[in-house]
C-alpha cells in the first residue's frame, strides 16, 4: 500500500521537496498538500518584480495547477491546518476536513513580523509577503501618493522600488545607520543609499517608530524622537518569524523554529519539518539555497536513500536590489583576526572587499560589480589556501584568462546557482545523463536559472565546456512559450512558408505540445495570423485577453471602464452633456480625465455596457487595447505664443491615421508644438517635436517602469511625411516584435540603428505603407462592431439569482 504524505504548506521549500521525493520514488506515496492561500506554488522572491509591474502573479507560478493533476497530488488551496493529532495520525482543518496521514512534513514558512505599535491594526498597514500583500499595495497606490516602508533591508527596498514605480512617494525608515547591515559594510551600503536616492527613495535613517496615527485609516508615523511624518500606506519589512504554532500546539519540540535533526526529523520520527519553520543546529534559515538544500537532505531520507543529511549551509547573497548589483558570503566586517583586500572606485560606484583569515577567505562584500561573486564563494566554502594568489587575482577571477577557462576550474561542488543550490557536478550530470544542450532543457531539469536568473552565462558556459564541438550557440534561444521550442520568428516564417491558416493548424503542424495551445501562445498566434494574412484571417475574440474580449479594461470589483476617443484631447459641448446624461443615467460611481487626456467612466456594470456605448454613440477610444492608446499634444500654434507648428491638430490626423490596428503591444504618441516639450514625447513610443523648420520624429521611448528616452531618427518639412513615417514605422513594429513586446525594448533588442536604416530608406517606406493600410482596412471601430451582431452583445448578459 502506498503511504499516506501530507505536507502543511504550498510553499517553495515544502513543494520542492515533494519534487525532490517524485524525481526519488513517484509510486509509493499518496501525496496531499494543504496551503492557506489561494494559489498554486509560486515564486515569493518575485514578488518584487510584481509590485515593480515587471510581471504578473500567473508569471512567478513555480508549478501550475496542471503540475498537480499531473502527479496525482491532492492539493487543498485556501485551508488551513487548525490541528495536528499525533496519537491518531491526522490533520483536521479549518473546514472541517480530517486527513490521515503515515508521514507529515510541516512547510509552514513564515510570517510577516508587523511591530507591535499603537495603530498597528489601522488600514492600511500591511506586510511584504504573499500575493495578497502585493495585490494591496496596488491597490492602495492607484488612489494614495504617500508610503512608509518600516525597513531598509533587502525586502524593505525592494517594496519601495515597487511603490515608487507605482507613482507614490516612498520614505524609507531604518533604526541602523546604514541599509541592509546583515549583507554590506558601511561602504557598500552608502554607495546603495545614493543609487537609491537618484532613483527617488528617501530615507529616514536612525529612526524608531513609536506609533502610528489615524482614526480608521493610517495618516502619519511619529517616531521617539518626537518627529512625525505623513502617509497614506505603511508597508512592515522589519523581518519575519517563523510559523511554528501548530507544531507547538502538538507538542514538538520549538525553540525560535521547530527543532529538527540532520535528516529534518522532528522530536516525532513521523513528523518532518523544511524551510523557514525549520530550525537546524540552532539556526532559522530565511535564505532559499539552504531550503532548498534542506529538502533534497528530506525527500533522501523519507525514500529510504540514506545520505549524510543537511549539514548547515554558509550564507551568501546575490542580489539586485532596485537595479543595483550586490554580493555578500560570510564576514561582513574586519575583526581583529582578519585582513582585507579593499578596492573602492568611487566614480564607477564600485566596491569589492575581501576578509582573510591564515591565507582563506572568510568574507566577501561586492557592489556595483558582483560577477566574481560566486567564483569567491565558493573559495570559501572549499576554505581555498589563497597565499600563492596575488591580491588582484584574487579580486578579479583568479588564475583563469577567460570564461571557458574559469569553468573548467571549477569543481563538481561548486554553487552555480545560489538560489536553488545547484553545483557545477549536477548540471554536468544532467547534460550528460539527459542529453540536454540548451539553457531551457537545464533550467527545466535542474533548476539553475530558474530564479533570478542571474546565473544564466554560467550555465551556458558549462553547456558549452561540457558539450564541447558539438554545442550550438544558436540554439540557446527559447521557444514563443513551453508549447514549444520555436521562437517567434521561426512560427512566423513557418506560417509563411507552410501556407497556415489558423492557429490551430499552426499548433498541429509545428508540432505544439499542446493542441489547444495555452494562454501564452493562443493570443500570440491570433496577433500573428491576423498581422500575417489581415484579409483572409478572422480575429478569434475568444483567444483574446478578457479586456480586449470585452472592449473595455475590467477593474477589480467586476464592472468596465467606457473610455470614448476624443482626439487630440478634444471635445464639443453636445459630446460633454451627453457623457455627463449617461454618467448619470447609469449611476456610474467615477467620471475621471485620465492621463491620456479623455473622460473615462468607471465602475459600469458589466450589463450596461453596451447600451451605454450606444446612448453615447461616441468611438472607442481603445483605452484597453494592444493598438495606438492615444497622441498626446498641446494646444501648439493654435494659441500658444511659443508653438512653432499646429501640434493639436497633427496629432489629431496622426491618431486618426493609426487607430484601431492590432500592435503586439499598446502604444503611445506625442506631438509638442515647440521643444519646451509640454506633451512629454520623447518617452512616447512615437513623437514629434516641432520645429521652425518642420517635424523632428523620435521613437521606441517609453515612460512606464523600465524608462527609456527615444532615439532621433528625422527631421521632415510637412505633416504628410510625418504620417507616412509613423505608418511605416507601426508596421516594421508589427511585422518584427513579440507579442507582448513594447517598442522599447523591441528597439533594444533589434537596434536602434537598424530600425533607423530601414525607415530611412525611401523604397522602403511605400512598401510598409501599402502593408499597414491594407490592413488597417480590414478593421471596424469596436464598439458600433459588437452592436451590429447579436452574439457578441451575449457576451455581457449575465445572470443573477
Amino acid at each position: 500500500m502506498k503511504k499516506r504524505l501530507v505536507m502543511i504548506g504550498n510553499g517553495m521549500a515544502g513543494v520542492r521537496t515533494v519534487e525532490e521525493i517524485l524525481k526519488r520514488d513517484a509510486q509509493s506515496f499518496d501525496i496531499t498538500i494543504i496551503g492557506d492561500e489561494n494559489h498554486p506554488n509560486y515564486n515569493r522572491i518575485m514578488l518584487s518584480n510584481v509590485l515593480q509591474g515587471k510581471t504578473t502573479v500567473n508569471e512567478i507560478n513555480i508549478n501550475d495547477w496542471d503540475w498537480y493533476k499531473e502527479n496525482n497530488i491532492n492539493l487543498l488551496t485556501g485551508e488551513k491546518v487548525i490541528q495536528i493529532d499525533r496519537k491518531n495520525k491526522f490533520v483536521a482543518t479549518d473546514q472541517d476536513k480530517h486527513i490521515d496521514y503515515d508521514e507529515l512534513i510541516i512547510a509552514t514558512g513564515s510570517n510577516a513580523f508587523i511591530l507591535p505599535l499603537p495603530g498597528s491594526d489601522l488600514e492600511g498597514v500591511i506586510g511584504f509577503r504573499t500575493i495578497e500583500d502585493t495585490e494591496k499595495m496596488m491597490e492602495t497606490a492607484k488612489t494614495y501618493k504617500k508610503a512608509v516602508v518600516i525597513g531598509g533591508g533587502l525586502l524593505g527596498l525592494e517594496a519601495a522600488r515597487g511603490l515608487i514605480d507605482r507613482g507614490m512617494d516612498v520614505h524609507v525608515v531604518h533604526i541602523m545607520p546604514t541599509l541592509m547591515e546583515q549583507q554590506l559594510d558601511a561602504a557598500a551600503a552608502n554607495l546603495l543609499r545614493k543609487d537609491l536616492e537618484a532613483q527617488g527613495m528617501k530615507f529616514l535613517m536612525e529612526k524608531q517608530t513609536a506609533e502610528i496615527c489615524g482614526d480608521n485609516r493610517v495618516e502619519s508615523l511619529t517616531f521617539t524622537d518626537g518627529t512625525s511624518i505623513d502617509c497614506d500606506l505603511v508597508v512592515m519589512a522589519v523581518g519575519i518569524r517563523p510559523n511554528v504554532a501548530i507544531a507547538k500546539e502538538a507538542g514538538l519540540e520549538v525553540n525560535r523554529a521547530i527543532v529538527v535533526n540532520d535528516h529534518m526529523v522532528t522530536t516525532d520520527e513521523s513528523i518532518y519539518a523544511v524551510g523557514e519553520c525549520a530550525e537546524h543546529r540552532g539556526i532559522a534559515y530565511g535564505l532559499v539555497a539552504p531550503l532548498y538544500e534542506q529538502g533534497i537532505a528530506l525527500a533522501d531520507h523519507i525514500t529510504g536513500k540514506e545520505g549524510k543529511g543537511y549539514q548547515g549551509s554558509i550564507l551568501s547573497t546575490q542580489l539586485k536590489v532596485a537595479g543595483c548589483d550586490l554580493f555578500s558570503g560570510g564576514k561582513i566586517h574586519e575583526d581583529d583576526q582578519t585582513e582585507a583586500i579593499i578596492v573602492h572606485d568611487q566614480f564607477a560606484k564600485k566596491y569589492k572587499k575581501i576578509l582573510i583569515t591564515d591565507n582563506k577567505i572568510v568574507g566577501i562584500v561586492l557592489y556595483g560589480d558582483a560577477s566574481d561573486g560566486n567564483r569567491l564563494f565558493n573559495m570559501l566554502k572549499k576554505q581555498a589556501d589563497i597565499s600563492e594568489y596575488t591580491s588582484t587575482s584574487v579580486l578579479s577571477s583568479g588564475n583563469a584568462s577567460g570564461e571557458e577557462d574559469l569553468v573548467a576550474a571549477m569543481s563538481a561542488e561548486d554553487t552555480v546557482c545560489g538560489c536553488n543550490g545547484v553545483t557545477k557536478g549536477t548540471i554536468v550530470h544532467s547534460i550528460l545523463e539527459q542529453g540536454l544542450t540548451t539553457f531551457e532543457e537545464v533550467k527545466g531539469c535542474t533548476k539553475a536559472g530558474g530564479s533570478c536568473g542571474k546565473c544564466k552565462p554560467m550555465v551556458e558556459s558549462i553547456l558549452a565546456h561540457t558539450l564541447g564541438d558539438s554545442f550550438d550557440a544558436s540554439a540557446q534561444k527559447m521557444g514563443m512559450c513551453s508549447c514549444t521550442a520555436l521562437t517567434r520568428d521561426e512560427v512566423v516564417a513557418q506560417i509563411m512558408e507552410k501556407g497556415l491558416k489558423t492557429p490551430k493548424e499552426v499548433r498541429n503542424v509545428l508540432g505544439f505540445a499542446h493542441e489547444e495551445g495555452c494562454s501564452k501562445c493562443r493570443p500570440a498566434l491570433n496577433y500573428y495570423m491576423r498581422m500575417l494574412r489581415p484579409e483572409e484571417y478572422e480575429d478569434d475574440k475568444a483567444s483574446r485577453f478578457v479586456n480586449e474580449k470585452m472592449e473595455g479594461n475590467i477593474q477589480k470589483d467586476g464592472t468596465f471602464s467606457v473610455i470614448p476617443r476624443m482626439y487630440g484631447g478634444t471635445t464639443t459641448a453636445e459630446d460633454l452633456i451627453r457623457i455627463g446624461e449617461v454618467a448619470q443615467k447609469y449611476n456610474v460611481p467615477l467620471v475621471k480625465v485620465t492621463g491620456a487626456s479623455r473622460i473615462g467612466l468607471y465602475g459600469v456594470k458589466k450589463e450596461d455596457v453596451p447600451q451605454m456605448w450606444e446612448d453615447l454613440g461616441m468611438r472607442s477610444g481603445y483605452a484597453y487595447s494592444k493598438s495606438l492608446r492615444n497622441v498626446k499634444s498641446c494646444v501648439g500654434s493654435r494659441f500658444c505664443r511659443f508653438g512653432t507648428q499646429d501640434s493639436l491638430g497633427l496629432g489629431i490626423k496622426l491618431e486618426q491615421a493609426i487607430e484601431m490596428v492590432d500592435t503586439p503591444h499598446k502604444m503611445k504618441m506625442g506631438v509638442t508644438g515647440c521643444p519646451r516639450n509640454c506633451a512629454e514625447v520623447l518617452t512616447k513610443d512615437y513623437g514629434i517635436v516641432c520645429v521652425e523648420n518642420g517635424y523632428q520624429i523620435y521613437f521606441g521611448g517609453n515612460g512606464g517602469t523600465e524608462v527609456r528616452e527615444c532615439d532621433m531618427l528625422t527631421t521632415v518639412k510637412t505633416e504628410e511625411e510625418v504620417i507616412a513615417i509613423a505608418k511605416a514605422y507601426v508596421q516594421l513594429y508589427r511585422e518584427h516584435a513579440n507579442y507582448g513586446e513594447r517598442t522599447a525594448p523591441w528597439v533594444e533588442r533589434v537596434g536602434a540603428e537598424w530600425v533607423k536604416e530601414t525607415l530611412l530608406k525611401e523604397e522602403n517606406i511605400a512598401p510598409l505603407v501599402e502593408r499597414f493600410e491594407k490592413a488597417k482596412g480590414t478593421y471596424q471601430e469596436a464598439w458600433s462592431s459588437v452592436l451590429q451582431d447579436e452574439k457578441k452583445k451575449d457576451m455581457y448578459q449575465v445572470v443573477r439569482n
